[in-house]
């Protein structure tokens, strides 16, 4: 006997209580993480009609109405006693749908894979609804850490859909906690056929495989972060790159005042840790007018609050020492130029950097090199003076030479240089 929709609506009350995938909606799947797009749903489906034996009908019957009232027991209770009934694929596809209902009217998860199985087992499912069924199936599997019944179910996705790479995301998803290095592999996957299909890639993808590596702390955590910064150059994204960088390097004071340079050339500073870690940094190395200036941002914008007495303190003590500083700065330069020791050298570079003299840092850079300064710190301090003198070219050939501990920091430079405006 074959019914349609109406029909089944009327002579078994269907109604509003139609399980969710006979009205064309998926099932809904395991919570994602927030911020994700939400799960596919299956595409509204044409009215289709169910062929059901007089038999099947009668079985049914109890079931529709306690699922129109809402009486989930006796529903579950009902549909016990009505699946052996279920003998051909559309009353089989219907023991799965209504099992789904119940799961979730009840927010029984266990319930709604089965029956998500069940309709897939069935051989009733139309085939627009495949891939919401497998979708779902592997969000339920994969939520369970059923990794076979997982793989059937990308298998199958793979099948009708070879190249969708919203497939990869939502297993990455699932597994970004577990299992943080498959996960990114799968984004991996997921932004290759993207590549293939001549498709843009969402930015949110290369965040959240950022996000997975700094939370798992992965060796290649800066990799990814350049990665996102290369199309998503924010001042957030700067900022908490270069944060990543200072805390898992464990830098010195050294390294700090190279890699707070470059979060000030950004644009990035926005905590008050930000400034402190800058004016300590630079009044180490007696840069007076670098101290000086990077306090006065942070008071002007409000962003030293907990510690603004011991910034007005140090900012009070450090234009003293830069007016002092300024009077002999040339002469001080001189012989820095004209002696044997680098370190001189290369604190005078230091000097006249904080005082954004950029020409003159460069040129003492160069000489504390040649003194014998480590050639790491040296051109990556004579790039930065470049670099905010824009001398591009040159700047860029200096972060090109740095070798060691700062390499990492030299591609961040150069990878801010490249979003810079052509001079």
């Amino acid at each position: 006997m074959t019914f349609t929709k109406a029909a089944l609506a009327a002579t078994l009350m269907f109604g509003a209580a139609a399980p969710a995938l006979a009205q064309g909606q998926a099932a809904q799947p395991p919570a994602a993480a927030p911020g994700t797009p939400a799960a596919p749903a299956a595409p509204a489906q044409p009215q289709r009609e169910y062929n059901l034996s007089r038999a099947e009908r009668t079985a049914f019957a109890p079931v529709i109405t306690a699922l129109t009232a809402g009486d989930w027991a006796t529903a579950t209770t009902a549909l016990a006693t009505a699946a052996p009934a279920a003998r051909g694929n559309d009353a089989k596809y219907l023991i799965g749908q209504i099992r789904l209902q119940i799961g979730v009217g009840t927010q029984n998860r266990a319930l709604q894979s089965q029956g998500i199985d069940e309709m897939i087992a069935s051989g009733g499912a139309q085939p627009s609804e495949m891939r919401a069924l497998y979708e779902n199936q592997l969000d339920f599997a994969t939520a369970a850490g059923d990794t076979a019944k997982a793989q059937r179910a990308i298998a199958e996705l793979q099948r009708l859909n070879p190249n969708d790479p919203t497939l990869f995301i939502r297993q990455a998803r699932a597994m970004a906690t577990s299992n943080p290095a498959g996960a990114i592999a799968l984004y991996q996957q997921a932004i290759e056929a993207q590549q293939r299909a001549g498709q843009p890639i969402p930015p949110e993808w290369r965040q959240n495989i950022a996000g997975i590596a700094v939370r798992a702390r992965l060796p290649d955590t800066m990799r990814y972060m350049r990665e996102l910064l290369a199309v998503s150059p924010t001042p957030a994204y700067w900022h908490d790159a270069l944060a990543i960088y200072a805390e898992t390097g464990n830098a010195d004071s050294a390294m700090k005042l190279d890699i707070y340079r470059l979060m000030r050339a950004a644009g990035a500073m926005n905590s008050e840790r930000d400034f402190i870690e800058l004016s300590q940094a630079a009044n180490e190395v007696r840069a007076f007018g670098e101290v000086q200036a990077v306090l006065q941002d942070g008071l002007r914008r409000n962003l030293i609050t907990q510690n603004a007495a011991y910034a007005r303190e140090r900012l009070e003590l450090a234009t003293r020492r830069a007016t002092d500083d300024r009077g002999s700065l040339a002469d001080s330069r001189r012989t820095a130029l004209a002696g044997n020791d680098a370190a001189a050298a290369l604190g005078m570079g230091d000097a006249y950097y904080g005082y954004g003299q950029y020409a003159e840092a460069a040129e003492l850079y160069r000489a504390a090199m040649q003194k014998g300064t480590d050639a790491g710190v040296g051109n990556i301090r004579l790039g930065a003076a470049l670099a905010m003198a824009g001398q591009r070219p040159q700047a860029e050939a200096a972060f090109r030479a740095v070798t060691g501990p700062r390499a990492e920091l030299a591609q961040l430079w150069l990878l801010w240089l490249s979003t810079r405006p052509a001079a």
